[in-house]
């Protein structure tokens, strides 16, 4: 079982198991899957001439057009009304939170953007069922519609799910994540705390050295195996309008399953050092970095092959997990702040300068190490020492 600790909403998780899937239930998922889609695209047709002429087209409508759509569509009927229902759901949520970015005139780039078509041959099959449509029994995974999947369980699931996603990814395998109501499970009080700087030299960089996270590396170790994949397929790249051959596909498989490997690798690396510091700390102030400008820089594949996205994620959720307090610290000027007195320089040190001194207090320190204790000072913790130890009975402070 792959656990996800991601929170799909307020006190909920997921967690994520393989499916062993026979050739007649997988060709039952795989029709439901068309009937689905063909809702999605209706859907946004519908949703399209309404925005047009200036009508209403809400979930309450799309359910009508649904119910309307099966009477007289036996092949639609055919199908489980349960994620079909869920689709016109989530239809309907990623509509409005467009029209609301349209509606406050957020930048372009900012918005989620309009529901598109699902074309047949680039969408992967992704089916919703709520408490309802499915139930767990001897091991086995009943969908409604008759579909029944073998889950591969390597522990059980901690409550009753309330609803499950069943997708299948780019490789071909097929999952199930399960909602589960989100158990906090409280480690021992340490009396420690901790700041997070992150950057691209090393993945995270904080005010204890045995807690620094370095760059693992994993898409760089991969490369020579991908660059080979890439040249397999652009020799057997099929013209315009021919079918693939089965040498390409093999290689697209192929590096479609390395890409997989980096994801994981990376994912196991950032949950293993978020547990580690979660067990090792109280509270833990964090920069709240926002790596999406990196990919426009000269940085971009090492910040992409580095994932702080995915490794502050982690560490969220791990501090969610255990009640432990992780507090988010706005990142501006935190390279130019001082760690000890809070003097700001007068200009921001270039990214070549790895050493920090404070011309105020005479403070010389490696810059990621000033940036990491200037987040504890702006997170109102002021450790006794660079080991992150309070004295004994001082109470945490709080930040502002």
């Amino acid at each position: 079982m792959m656990t996800s600790l991601e929170a799909v909403r307020s006190g909920h998780a997921r967690y994520t198991c393989r499916l062993r899937v026979s050739s007649t239930a997988g060709t039952a998922l795989l029709a439901e899957w068309d009937r689905c889609r063909w809702i999605w695209n209706e859907c946004v047709v519908r949703s399209k001439r309404a925005h047009r002429d200036g009508e209403k087209c809400g979930p309450a409508l799309l359910d009508r057009m649904l119910t309307q759509a099966r009477a007289v569509t036996p092949w639609l009927a055919q199908g489980s009304s349960v994620p079909q229902q869920q689709l016109i759901r989530d239809f309907g949520k990623s509509r409005a939170k467009s029209l609301k970015d349209i509606k406050e005139r957020l930048p372009v780039r900012q918005r989620a953007g309009m529901p598109k078509h699902k074309k047949k041959r680039e969408a992967l099959p992704t089916l919703n069922y709520t408490k309802r449509g499915f139930r767990l029994k001897d091991g086995l995974l009943y969908l409604a519609g008759g579909i029944v999947v073998s889950v591969v369980w390597s522990r059980d699931l901690p409550a009753e799910p309330t609803s499950v996603r069943v997708y299948r990814d780019s490789v071909g395998h097929w999952y199930a994540s399960f909602v589960v109501p989100a158990q906090v499970l409280p480690l021992p009080a340490t009396g420690r705390v901790l700041g997070v700087d992150w950057g691209v030299r090393e993945t995270a960089t904080t005010t204890s050295d045995s807690h620094d996270l370095p760059h693992p590396e994993h898409g760089k170790k991969a490369e020579q195996k991908l660059s080979r994949y890439d040249r397999m397929m652009a020799r057997r790249k099929p013209k315009k309008g021919q079918a693939a051959s089965q040498g390409y596909r093999k290689a697209k498989k192929s590096r479609a399953k390395t890409y997989q490997k980096i994801a994981r690798q990376r994912q196991d690396h950032a949950r293993k050092w978020a547990k580690k510091v979660v067990r090792d700390h109280d509270v833990i102030a964090v920069e709240d970095f926002k790596p999406k400008f990196l990919a426009k820089s000269s940085m971009a594949r090492k910040a992409a092959d580095a994932a702080i996205g995915a490794t502050k994620k982690a560490l969220i959720e791990m501090g969610r997990k255990h009640a432990r307090d992780v507090r988010l610290v706005h990142p501006a000027h935190t390279t130019m702040d001082c760690g000890r007195c809070g003097a700001r320089a007068k200009h921001a040190l270039p990214l070549s300068e790895r050493t920090y001194t404070c011309t105020a207090c005479g403070l010389v320190s490696p810059r990621d190490k000033n940036s990491a204790r200037v987040m504890l000072v702006r997170a109102g913790l002021n450790p006794a020492g660079d080991d992150g130890v309070r004295p004994p009975g001082a109470p945490l402070q709080k930040a502002a």
